[in-house]
Protein backbone atom coordinates (compact mmCIF):
# COMPACT_ATOMS: atom_id res chain seq x y z
CA UNK A 1 0.00 0.00 0.00
CA UNK A 2 2.87 2.31 0.88
CA UNK A 3 4.50 1.62 -2.51
CA UNK A 4 1.24 2.53 -4.27
CA UNK A 5 1.07 5.80 -2.36
CA UNK A 6 4.67 6.58 -3.28
CA UNK A 7 3.97 5.77 -6.92
CA UNK A 8 0.95 8.06 -6.92
CA UNK A 9 2.86 10.87 -5.24
CA UNK A 10 5.61 10.52 -7.84
CA UNK A 11 3.02 10.55 -10.62
CA UNK A 12 1.24 13.61 -9.20
CA UNK A 13 4.56 15.46 -9.09
CA UNK A 14 5.33 14.41 -12.67
CA UNK A 15 1.85 15.48 -13.83
CA UNK A 16 2.37 18.88 -12.23
CA UNK A 17 5.71 19.26 -14.02
CA UNK A 18 4.07 18.21 -17.30
CA UNK A 19 1.27 20.74 -16.82
CA UNK A 20 3.88 23.43 -16.24
CA UNK A 21 5.75 22.35 -19.37
CA UNK A 22 2.80 22.20 -21.77
CA UNK A 23 0.30 24.92 -22.64
CA UNK A 24 -2.54 22.36 -22.92
CA UNK A 25 -2.58 18.60 -22.46
CA UNK A 26 -5.44 16.11 -22.52
CA UNK A 27 -6.25 13.35 -20.04
CA UNK A 28 -5.63 10.82 -22.81
CA UNK A 29 -2.12 12.19 -23.43
CA UNK A 30 -1.39 12.08 -19.69
CA UNK A 31 -2.68 8.51 -19.40
CA UNK A 32 -0.39 7.40 -22.23
CA UNK A 33 2.59 9.25 -20.78
CA UNK A 34 2.24 7.71 -17.31
CA UNK A 35 0.80 4.32 -18.26
CA UNK A 36 -2.45 4.61 -16.29
CA UNK A 37 -6.12 4.81 -17.20
CA UNK A 38 -7.89 8.05 -18.12
CA UNK A 39 -10.08 7.54 -15.05
CA UNK A 40 -6.95 7.51 -12.87
CA UNK A 41 -5.80 10.77 -14.47
CA UNK A 42 -9.18 12.33 -13.65
CA UNK A 43 -8.68 11.36 -10.00
CA UNK A 44 -5.13 12.73 -10.03
CA UNK A 45 -6.28 16.05 -11.50
CA UNK A 46 -8.99 16.33 -8.82
CA UNK A 47 -6.38 15.58 -6.14
CA UNK A 48 -4.06 18.31 -7.44
CA UNK A 49 -6.97 20.75 -7.65
CA UNK A 50 -8.03 19.91 -4.09
CA UNK A 51 -4.48 20.54 -2.86
CA UNK A 52 -4.60 24.09 -4.19
CA UNK A 53 -2.99 23.73 -7.62
CA UNK A 54 -4.95 26.09 -9.91
CA UNK A 55 -5.78 23.78 -12.83
CA UNK A 56 -7.90 25.20 -15.64
CA UNK A 57 -10.03 22.78 -17.67
CA UNK A 58 -10.76 23.83 -21.23
CA UNK A 59 -13.71 21.75 -22.42
CA UNK A 60 -12.72 19.42 -25.25
CA UNK A 61 -9.10 20.62 -25.29
CA UNK A 62 -7.48 19.59 -22.05
CA UNK A 63 -5.88 20.90 -18.89
CA UNK A 64 -3.55 23.79 -18.19
CA UNK A 65 -2.30 25.74 -15.22
CA UNK A 66 -3.62 29.20 -14.48
CA UNK A 67 -1.27 31.85 -15.89
CA UNK A 68 1.26 32.92 -13.28
CA UNK A 69 1.44 29.59 -11.44
CA UNK A 70 4.95 28.34 -12.01
CA UNK A 71 8.08 27.44 -10.12
CA UNK A 72 9.85 30.51 -8.69
CA UNK A 73 12.23 32.28 -8.76
CA UNK A 74 14.13 31.66 -12.04
CA UNK A 75 13.23 33.46 -15.25
CA UNK A 76 14.73 33.23 -18.74
CA UNK A 77 14.82 35.57 -21.69
CA UNK A 78 13.50 34.23 -24.98
CA UNK A 79 17.04 34.04 -26.37
CA UNK A 80 18.23 32.07 -23.34
CA UNK A 81 15.29 29.66 -23.69
CA UNK A 82 16.06 29.22 -27.41
CA UNK A 83 19.69 28.43 -26.59
CA UNK A 84 18.59 25.72 -24.16
CA UNK A 85 16.28 24.16 -26.75
CA UNK A 86 19.03 24.16 -29.38
CA UNK A 87 21.47 22.63 -26.91
CA UNK A 88 18.92 19.91 -26.14
CA UNK A 89 19.01 18.78 -29.78
CA UNK A 90 22.81 18.68 -29.67
CA UNK A 91 22.71 16.62 -26.48
CA UNK A 92 20.37 14.06 -28.08
CA UNK A 93 23.30 13.07 -30.32
CA UNK A 94 25.62 12.50 -27.37
CA UNK A 95 27.20 9.11 -26.81
CA UNK A 96 26.12 8.67 -23.17
CA UNK A 97 22.54 7.61 -22.40
CA UNK A 98 22.55 8.84 -18.79
CA UNK A 99 23.65 12.32 -19.90
CA UNK A 100 20.82 12.47 -22.46
CA UNK A 101 18.20 11.39 -19.91
CA UNK A 102 19.35 13.80 -17.19
CA UNK A 103 19.64 16.75 -19.56
CA UNK A 104 16.19 16.09 -21.05
CA UNK A 105 14.72 15.91 -17.54
CA UNK A 106 16.40 19.20 -16.60
CA UNK A 107 15.14 20.93 -19.76
CA UNK A 108 11.60 19.72 -19.03
CA UNK A 109 11.79 21.38 -15.61
CA UNK A 110 13.13 24.58 -17.17
CA UNK A 111 10.31 24.62 -19.74
CA UNK A 112 7.87 24.34 -16.85
CA UNK A 113 8.78 27.77 -15.47
CA UNK A 114 8.63 29.71 -18.75
CA UNK A 115 5.90 32.26 -19.33
CA UNK A 116 3.11 31.10 -21.64
CA UNK A 117 4.11 33.42 -24.48
CA UNK A 118 7.74 32.23 -24.32
CA UNK A 119 6.59 28.62 -23.92
CA UNK A 120 4.66 28.80 -27.20
CA UNK A 121 7.71 30.15 -29.05
CA UNK A 122 9.97 27.52 -27.48
CA UNK A 123 7.64 24.71 -28.58
CA UNK A 124 7.65 26.12 -32.11
CA UNK A 125 11.45 26.32 -32.18
CA UNK A 126 11.76 22.80 -30.75
CA UNK A 127 9.87 21.49 -33.78
CA UNK A 128 12.00 23.54 -36.18
CA UNK A 129 15.47 22.51 -34.98
CA UNK A 130 17.19 19.32 -36.05
CA UNK A 131 20.82 18.21 -35.99
CA UNK A 132 21.49 16.17 -39.11
CA UNK A 133 24.03 13.36 -38.96
CA UNK A 134 25.27 11.38 -41.93
CA UNK A 135 25.24 8.18 -39.87
CA UNK A 136 23.37 8.56 -36.56
CA UNK A 137 24.67 6.34 -33.78
CA UNK A 138 23.01 4.98 -30.68
CA UNK A 139 24.38 6.11 -27.34
CA UNK A 140 27.21 3.73 -26.46
CA UNK A 141 27.60 4.33 -22.72
CA UNK A 142 25.37 5.00 -19.75
CA UNK A 143 27.76 5.57 -16.84
CA UNK A 144 28.59 9.28 -17.12
CA UNK A 145 26.05 10.46 -14.51
CA UNK A 146 27.10 7.80 -11.99
CA UNK A 147 30.79 8.56 -12.45
CA UNK A 148 30.22 12.29 -12.04
CA UNK A 149 28.40 11.68 -8.76
CA UNK A 150 31.26 9.49 -7.56
CA UNK A 151 33.68 12.22 -8.62
CA UNK A 152 31.93 14.98 -6.65
CA UNK A 153 31.43 12.76 -3.57
CA UNK A 154 34.97 11.31 -3.70
CA UNK A 155 33.84 7.68 -3.79
CA UNK A 156 36.11 4.94 -5.06
CA UNK A 157 34.74 3.11 -8.09
CA UNK A 158 35.30 -0.51 -9.07
CA UNK A 159 35.11 -1.09 -12.81
CA UNK A 160 35.41 -3.95 -15.25
CA UNK A 161 37.15 -2.35 -18.21
CA UNK A 162 37.53 -3.66 -21.72
CA UNK A 163 40.65 -2.58 -23.57
CA UNK A 164 40.17 -0.40 -26.63
CA UNK A 165 41.19 -3.24 -28.97
CA UNK A 166 38.62 -5.51 -27.23
CA UNK A 167 41.25 -8.15 -26.46
CA UNK A 168 40.79 -8.41 -22.70
CA UNK A 169 38.95 -7.07 -19.65
CA UNK A 170 40.51 -6.01 -16.38
CA UNK A 171 39.17 -4.98 -13.00
CA UNK A 172 40.31 -1.68 -11.57
CA UNK A 173 39.74 0.40 -8.45
CA UNK A 174 39.83 4.02 -9.54
CA UNK A 175 39.57 7.53 -8.11
CA UNK A 176 37.52 9.64 -10.58
CA UNK A 177 39.20 12.98 -11.27
CA UNK A 178 37.58 14.50 -14.38
CA UNK A 179 35.34 13.72 -17.35
CA UNK A 180 35.76 15.17 -20.81
CA UNK A 181 34.59 14.72 -24.37
CA UNK A 182 36.63 15.37 -27.51
CA UNK A 183 34.31 16.73 -30.19
CA UNK A 184 31.80 14.06 -31.20
CA UNK A 185 33.87 11.27 -29.72
CA UNK A 186 32.96 9.22 -26.67
CA UNK A 187 33.16 10.51 -23.13
CA UNK A 188 36.38 9.78 -21.30
CA UNK A 189 37.12 9.51 -17.61
CA UNK A 190 40.42 10.69 -16.17
CA UNK A 191 41.06 8.81 -12.95
CA UNK A 192 43.80 7.68 -10.61
CA UNK A 193 44.17 3.94 -11.15
CA UNK A 194 45.21 2.08 -8.01
CA UNK A 195 46.37 -0.89 -10.08
CA UNK A 196 48.76 1.20 -12.21
CA UNK A 197 49.43 3.76 -9.46
CA UNK A 198 49.08 6.57 -11.96
CA UNK A 199 46.48 8.66 -13.77
CA UNK A 200 44.79 6.87 -16.64
CA UNK A 201 42.19 7.75 -19.27
CA UNK A 202 39.23 5.39 -19.56
CA UNK A 203 36.71 5.42 -22.38
CA UNK A 204 33.37 5.32 -20.59
CA UNK A 205 31.78 3.20 -23.32
CA UNK A 206 34.41 0.53 -22.59
CA UNK A 207 33.34 0.20 -18.94
CA UNK A 208 31.39 -3.06 -18.87
CA UNK A 209 30.50 -3.07 -15.17
CA UNK A 210 30.64 -0.36 -12.54
CA UNK A 211 30.20 -0.29 -8.77
CA UNK A 212 30.43 2.84 -6.64
CA UNK A 213 32.07 1.85 -3.36
CA UNK A 214 31.31 3.33 0.05
CA UNK A 215 35.02 3.93 0.64
CA UNK A 216 36.17 7.50 0.07
CA UNK A 217 39.44 8.68 -1.45
CA UNK A 218 41.50 11.75 -0.64
CA UNK A 219 40.71 14.50 -3.18
CA UNK A 220 43.56 15.33 -5.53
CA UNK A 221 44.63 18.93 -4.77
CA UNK A 222 44.73 20.27 -8.31
CA UNK A 223 42.47 21.48 -11.09
CA UNK A 224 42.15 19.91 -14.53
CA UNK A 225 44.23 22.77 -15.97
CA UNK A 226 46.95 22.09 -13.41
CA UNK A 227 46.86 18.40 -14.31
CA UNK A 228 47.31 19.32 -17.97
CA UNK A 229 50.29 21.57 -17.18
CA UNK A 230 51.91 18.97 -14.92
CA UNK A 231 51.33 15.72 -16.83
CA UNK A 232 50.32 16.49 -20.42
CA UNK A 233 52.22 19.61 -21.42
CA UNK A 234 55.68 18.13 -20.66
CA UNK A 235 54.92 15.26 -23.08
CA UNK A 236 53.90 17.67 -25.83
CA UNK A 237 56.83 20.03 -25.29
CA UNK A 238 59.58 17.95 -23.61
Amino acid sequence: MEDNNLQRLSRLTAILTTLQTKRLITATELSRKFGVSVRTIYRDIRALDASGVPIFTEEGKGYSLVEGYRLPPVSFSESEANALITAEHLVLNNQDKSFIENYSSAVAKIKAILRYDTKDKVELLSNRVHIWQSSPEQAKSQHLATLQLALTHFNLVKITYQTVNNEETTQRIIEPFATYCLGKDNWLLLAWCRLREDFRNFRIDKIRQLEVLNEKFQPHPMTLDEYYEKFVQPQINP
